[in-house]
């Protein structure tokens, strides 16, 4: 259900695309005055693109405060369009990425999109041309849909997806136009055959919509990420997530640092590009960015949390514990990942359980065998009996028990 919602969410976006595309098309050239009496058309104005790009380059380097000047400005100048306040609805989510736990900006987020919503119905109703508040119909929907999804209300988010659904529909199928509107159909086709095989249980629902192909919607997407210009940081966010899932690193790799590169202050992109950094075997690479995000964190940098940190906490411990043979920075780096990981209620996660499997393995090579029984035992108390840590606890206190075998016969 949560997948399904998010091809809502995403599919929103598409319709954006498609009324850019439209707006590009027209030669005409209008004042400001003309925009105050044709809302419609808000977004063939040049200015106000290279404006509101601008603005949205600062929201994804996580310069909100900037990004809002621009946006607030927009809503003083055209308080009956939607277009101000999505954007504004746009950065509170953003605030929620790097840790999608936290409520802080669920209320302020669902408001701008309900504004948004109410002025678009507006628009719908006035405007000759559709498209243009279809969009913000459909985006606006689809990213109540999202939160919704992730706080677990299914039926809200079961509502507004199809809300979104709805919209998206008079702008669907245009993909082949040009490299923007291909965001939407690829996310379309990679989730609409990644849930199936990931979520059997949606099986019949899916069965009531298009198959897809996951190939075909991977290879739209980065057509969008290098060709778009409206959409292609959205389209990396996604093939960002998608490579990873693929197992295909080199390219989660390529993108993560050039994502990196371009929004340097990005807790999402940084966290990737240490991520796949040191699933590469970068490790130069990983321990430095691994130690800026942990010293953005020490600085209360907007963003920057527990998230993050426990991911960069990790790679320095194992960096240290297995590459620089120092353990005494290992345990120090692997008890912060652990903190981390406790701040952000996530013990049920790959990073606490290798953390403390590790904690167990030092505390066994510096013979402190009773603190390595605590980390172990802790390991096959919280870990999935699944998991590669689960097994190599067992494993771990099973030699313990049969070494302390040999020494009590070897003292005997």
């Amino acid at each position: 259900m949560k997948k399904l919602l998010l091809v809502a969410f995403l599919a929103g976006f598409t319709s954006l695309v498609y009324a850019q595309d439209q707006a590009q098309a027209s030669t005409g050239v209008y004042t400001l005055s003309d925009f105050d009496k044709k809302y419609g058309m808000l977004l063939k104005h040049p200015g106000v693109q290279i404006e509101s790009a601008e603005a949205i380059n600062q929201l994804y380097n996580y310069k909100f405060y900037e990004a809002d000047k621009e946006f607030r400005w927009l809503k003083v100048r055209y308080p009956r369009h939607p277009m101000p306040y999505f954007l504004m609805g746009l950065a509170e989510w953003w605030k929620i990425v790097p840790n999608t736990d936290v409520t802080d900006y669920d209320s302020k987020c669902v408001a701008y999109m309900d504004t948004t919503i109410a002025l678009a119905e507006r628009l719908y109703d006035e405007s000759e041309d559709k498209i243009e508040p279809s969009f913000f119909l459909s985006a606006a929907y689809a990213f109540k849909g999202r939160l919704y999804s992730e706080r677990k209300k299914w039926a809200k988010a079961t509502l507004a997806g199809k809300n979104a659904l709805k919209y998206f529909e008079k702008c669907k199928g245009n993909g082949d136009l040009n490299p923007e509107l291909l965001f939407g159909d690829g996310l379309y086709n990679y989730y609409s055959q990644w849930i199936p095989q990931n979520y059997p249980i949606l099986k019949p629902v899916l069965a009531l919509f298009p198959k897809g192909n996951k190939n075909t919607g991977i290879q739209q997407l980065e057509k969008t990420a290098f060709n778009a210009f409206y959409t292609r940081v959205e389209a990396r966010y996604f093939l960002l997530q998608i490579y990873s899932m693929e197992n295909q690193y080199d390219k989660a790799y390529d993108m993560a640092k050039y994502m990196a590169q371009q929004y340097p202050d990005n807790p999402f992109f940084e966290r990737y590009y240490a991520r796949s950094a040191f699933v590469r075997g970068m490790l130069g690479e990983a321990e430095s960015v691994s130690k800026s995000i942990l010293s953005k964190i020490e600085r209360g940098q907007v963003g920057y949390e527990g998230v993050s940190g426990r991911t960069a906490a990790y790679i320095l411990a194992y960096i240290n514990q297995h590459f620089y043979k120092n353990n005494t920075e290992a345990k120090t780096y692997y008890q912060k990942s652990i903190e981390f990981a406790k701040q952000t209620n996530s013990l049920d996660a790959g990073y606490y359980w290798s953390s403390v499997l590790n904690l167990g393995k030092i505390a066994n090579a510096e013979k402190n065998y009773n603190e390595a029984r605590m980390y172990f035992d802790e390991v096959m108390d919280r870990a999935d009996r699944k998991s590669s840590q689960y097994q190599e606890a067992k494993k771990a206190i099973e030699e313990g028990k049969k070494a302390r075998r040999e020494e009590r016969r070897k003292r005997s």
